[in-house]
């Protein structure tokens, strides 16, 4: 029987677990593969009754997941009781949130699950609790060295039908980043985003296409000289690689339909320059997914959603592609 994928709870006071009723809910309509979610099962249960959402729900093993997925969603314990409240995260629930993405990450370590699925979380509630890395990427890539000794860094790539986008710096301040968008730094990112789209997309040649920092790619160095001296050298330096890599090109005119055709990934130096084109494109739909990873780690794109935790109204979209897309990843 095909292995599992393994799903986080996420923040248990934001919409993670109203997503999860909702998409094994749908699993036939959206085709969806067995997954069992590491989480406290009496807390599911009292989401699913709050919220009306007819979801059978029971405790198992990883080894028991696929047997029973087709009459009850698979929870598997992560050793803890949460006891937060819709859109208000307690404290005293970062350890499970924590435990859960570690458990997962355990089991498929062990073979128990071919990938992982998170849901999303707070990062200010971790912090509070002690949490020592800026987001759940990074957090990955600690527990990738831990178990297998990785040494690539991982990297963010937001994943849609008809886009996807890496950001090379992600979550520091726009003024921060040009001072860490170094040539070593983007010949990296381009090698793990080519490797990766290779090994887990199945595309022979992957076409990356790098944006400049500056408005119109520096303009020749009259808007800046960040193109001219630290990414084209790290674009050339990925084709002498073997690298399809090409540009910079401007920002403003890489994501328009015929633009989109001329490549298989867009990287974009800061944050919201990649992120934004693909929100535009498909809020709903985007996946987060992590590259250089020993493993598969998928993800909505969207954050907890406090404000609407326990109403109802939480759109399962995401979560549901995000499932589909490790399925497909580690079919």
């Amino acid at each position: 029987m095909t292995l599992p994928l393994a799903l986080t709870q996420g923040d248990p006071s934001g919409i993670g677990p109203e997503l999860t009723l909702k998409a094994y809910a749908s699993k036939d309509a959206a085709g969806l593969p067995p997954f069992f979610v590491v989480a406290d099962a009496a807390y599911l249960a009292r989401v699913a009754k709050a919220l009306a959402i007819d979801v059978a729900i029971e405790e198992t093993t990883p080894a028991h997941a696929a047997k029973i997925f087709a009459q009850a969603l698979p929870v598997v314990s992560h050793g803890h009781e949460v006891r937060g409240a819709f859109g208000r995260p307690e404290p005293s629930d970062a350890k499970t949130t924590i435990a859960s993405i570690e458990r997962a990450v355990d089991h498929v370590v062990t073979g128990e699950a071919r990938a992982v699925v998170t849901n999303p979380i707070a990062k200010a509630v971790l912090y509070a609790a002690g949490f020592a890395h800026p987001g759940h990427t990074e957090f990955l890539g600690e527990l990738a060295r831990r178990h297998f000794h990785a040494a690539r860094r991982a990297v963010m790539m937001l994943w849609a039908e008809e886009l996807a986008v890496v950001p090379i710096t992600i979550h520091i301040p726009l003024a921060e980043a040009p001072k860490l968008l170094t040539k070593a730094l983007i010949v990296e990112t381009g090698e793990i985003v080519a490797g990766d789209m290779r090994a887990r997309f199945g595309i022979a040649a992957p076409r990356l296409a790098f944006s400049g920092l500056n408005p119109h790619a520096g303009e020749d160095g009259a808007l800046g000289r960040e193109e001219i001296e630290t990414i084209a050298p790290a674009i050339e330096e990925l084709r002498a690689r073997g690298v399809d890599a090409r540009g910079p090109f401007p920002a403003d005119t890489m994501f328009h339909a015929a633009a989109r055709k001329n490549y298989d990934v867009a990287l974009c130096p800061t944050h919201d320059q990649a992120l934004i084109p693909i929100k535009t494109l498909a809020f709903d739909r985007g996946v987060n997914v992590t590259l250089g990873l020993p493993f598969v780690r998928t993800s909505p794109d969207h954050g907890t959603a406090f404000d609407i935790a326990g109403k109802g109204v939480a759109d399962a979209t995401s979560l549901i592609e995000a499932i589909k897309l490790a399925g497909r990843m580690t079919a």
